[in-house]
């Protein structure tokens, strides 16, 4: 588990942003001491609150649910909240994943975002939930197919008042869904635990709910 004085570890050195992609996103490079960090940066006018999402341990900008994070941050910004993609510098390796967020959510503090939602899949359910125990603003944690190693142990230090939302497909051949019912139990509440019979590890049978649920979700947690 990272903790507050693991984070001084990487320092953030500059901050490079391009012109918005016609796909509705900033290209955006976090430079640190210890490499740099890839971002999409999906900014909502005026927006206080943000969502933070990771992908599994390919690394790149990859996402579950045929395209949810570009679909989703697209429909959010239209509702004030902004969005934010981030690459892992080392994918795999969960102690600089989890600082990757954090720089993340470093960068948007100082953007005026004071509300997060963390969205991971697969391995990045364990990266979210780390990361979201020592961020005080985090409001709300998303986990799809999430391991349970580095989230079990982790999920019951998340913040009081930060809700959890569990997603995983029983047909899961990569990570069994009991991996989620094991984080799941050990988590506080408010806590919902979502299960789809004949959906696989990237819960692309099921796209069109995990849309619906994962939006309305979010929007409930940081409206």
């Amino acid at each position: 588990m990272v903790d507050d004085n693991e984070v001084v570890e990487l320092s953030l050195q500059e901050i490079v942003i391009e012109a918005t992609s016609e796909d509705g996103y900033s290209p955006l490079t976090i430079k640190t001491s210890r490499g740099d960090i890839a971002c999409r940066y999906y900014k909502a006018l005026n927006a206080s609150s943000a969502v933070i999402w990771v992908g599994g341990i390919g690394g790149g900008f990859d996402t579950p649910a045929q395209y949810l994070y570009p679909d989703v941050s697209l429909h959010l910004t239209k509702k004030g909240i902004s969005a934010f993609q981030v690459q892992y510098r080392f994918p795999s390796n969960l102690h600089e994943s989890v600082l990757d967020v954090l720089s993340g959510v470093h960068f948007l503090e100082h953007d005026g975002i004071n509300r997060f939602g963390l969205v991971g899949h697969s391995f990045g359910g364990a990266v979210v939930i780390q990361a979201g125990v020592v961020t005080e603003p985090v409001k709300t944690v998303v986990t799809l197919a999430t391991q349970a190693s580095g989230a079990t142990e982790s999920v019951a230090n998340l913040p009081k008042d930060c809700s959890l939302l569990v997603i995983h497909g029983k047909r899961d051949k990569v990570l069994p869904y009991t991996c989620s019912q094991q984080v799941f139990a050990k988590a506080h509440e408010p806590k919902e635990l979502v299960l789809y019979d004949a959906a696989g590890h990237s819960l692309d049978e099921f796209a069109q709910q995990v849309h619906q649920k994962v939006t309305t979700w979010l929007k409930d947690a940081l409206d």
